[in-house]
Parts: C-alpha cells; sequence; structure tokens
C-alpha cells in the first residue's frame, strides 16, 4: 500500500504529477517509454512496470531517474496495448484480469526490446528492473535470460514467481515490511531457497515499516521516516546495478 489513507493491497499511492524526459518509441509490436543519459553509454535496463501500466508517471520517474545515473532505460508495455489497472476497477476481479496479462508470458517482448537495445541504442550489458507485477516478471527473466547481468526485483509477488531460483546472475530483491501482499514467512522462504539453489550473487532486503509500493508510489515527502527507506530502495537499486554491470 502506497497510501495508508486507501489501504487496499495494490493501491495506486500517490500518483506522481511528472511529465517525463524521455520519449515513446515503437519496438515491434509494443510501445515503449525510451529515456537515454547525457553521455553515450553501453549500458542499458529495461524497466519493467506494474499492475498500472507503463504509462505510470511514477515509473517513468524511476526510468529517468535510471538514465541520470548514466543508463539507457527503457519502459516497455507490457501488456502490448491490453488496459492497464484501474484503480476503480473491482478488486475481486484482478486475478481474472490477470490471467491475460502472465508476468512469466513476455518473451516475445523481451526478445524484442533486447534487439531494439542493441541496434539502436549500442547497448552491450543489459540489466531489468521491475516492480510488483515488474518483480515476478524480474525473478522470471533472470531465470531465462542468461544476457540480462543484473536485476532488481521491488516487492515482486513470491506466491506468483516460478518456484525456481537457479539465478543466471545477481539480483537484488526488495520487500517492505509491513506489506500486507508478500507477507515475511514468504520472503523468509524465498530467502532459504535462494541459498539452497542459486550459484550467483543475490540479496534479500526488508525495509522496516515498509509498504507495499514504498519505492516508486510513494513521494518522498510522505514523512520523514518513509523518506528515509524510500531514498535507499532506490540507492540500493542504483548501487546494485553499478556493481554488477
Amino acid at each position: 500500500m502506497a497510501n495508508e489513507a486507501r489501504p487496499c493491497p495494490c493501491d495506486i499511492g500517490d500518483k506522481f504529477d511528472y511529465g517525463g524526459l524521455g520519449e515513446e518509441v515503437q519496438v515491434e509490436h509494443i510501445k515503449a517509454y525510451l529515456t537515454k543519459p547525457s553521455a553515450e553509454t553501453d549500458k542499458a535496463v529495461i524497466v519493467v512496470q506494474d499492475i498500472f501500466g507503463w504509462e505510470l508517471p511514477n515509473t517513468r520517474y524511476i526510468t529517468d531517474m535510471l538514465a541520470n545515473n548514466g543508463y539507457t532505460a527503457i519502459c516497455p508495455d507490457f501488456f502490448v496495448g491490453k488496459e492497464p489497472w484501474s484503480p476503480a476497477n473491482d478488486w475481486a476481479m484482478l486475478q481474472e484480469w490477470l490471467k491475460t496479462r502472465s508476468p512469466r508470458e513476455v518473451s516475445r517482448e523481451v526478445d524484442a526490446v533486447l534487439k531494439y537495445l542493441k541496434e539502436h541504442c549500442n547497448a552491450k550489458r543489459t540489466a531489468v528492473v521491475g516492480f510488483c507485477w515488474g518483480g515476478v516478471a524480474t525473478h522470471h527473466m533472470m531465470l531465462q535470460y542468461p544476457e540480462l547481468k543484473a536485476g532488481v526485483s521491488v516487492y515482486g509477488i513470491i506466491r506468483d514467481d516460478d518456484g525456481r531460483y537457479d539465478l543466471n546472475h545477481p539480483t537484488l530483491f526488495i520487500f517492505g515490511e509491513k506489506d500486507t501482499v508478500i507477507p515475511l514467512d514468504q520472503v523468509s522462504l524465498l530467502q532459504e531457497n535462494l541459498t539452497k539453489h542459486c550459484k550467483v550473487d543475490f540479496k534479500v532486503k526488508i525495509y522496516p515499516g515498509q509498504t507495499h509500493g514504498f519505492v516508486h508510489r510513494k513521494k518522498e515527502d510522505i514523512n520523514p521516516e518513509d523518506k528515509l527507506y524510500i531514498e535507499e530502495g532506490r540507492r540500493d537499486m542504483i548501487n546494485w546495478l553499478n556493481k554488477y554491470m
């Protein structure tokens, strides 16, 4: 929950009034939001949306943040034109809605984006960062795509993941201590399974007092305690990419 006044599990939270610094581009069969850094780079990051879609200003804000840190950053429409979830929808229908938007059925889109980054952005090293729905997709992509050199899964729903933990490259998993969507016993089990099966570097980090969406769906100034962990989560994301890219 990104906004405590509306305690809905995947609340859209504090929707940023943010226009963006990048541009929309066509990547084969999908649209994408692309931001390039001020200096040339051969490093790129794929940003994977949450259920509220690729046009959510908050996610574009994070995309631009990655570009400001020296990466070509691209946020594709992984729903391929299908409507994103709306806060006005009936939450009882969420699971039915997700049946046509599986975070583990993104291969065609990932292939297209990787090709685009190589051919149009000179990308030689690529990573992935995903939020909620996109966090599940990130876990999946780090299992399926050896060319992805690093991953950051931000409050990916553990019960929806692949049930596999043999990651190809280093991956950071970010969770909030008070996330009602992802109970801490699931986080502990994830840590246990990664310890048993993962042969590359990984880290599972829990941020005290934080709820679902805190890294990208909360305004930094919502209160001083939250600001500390929002900024820490974003800094950890950047530092992880810098370390392994």
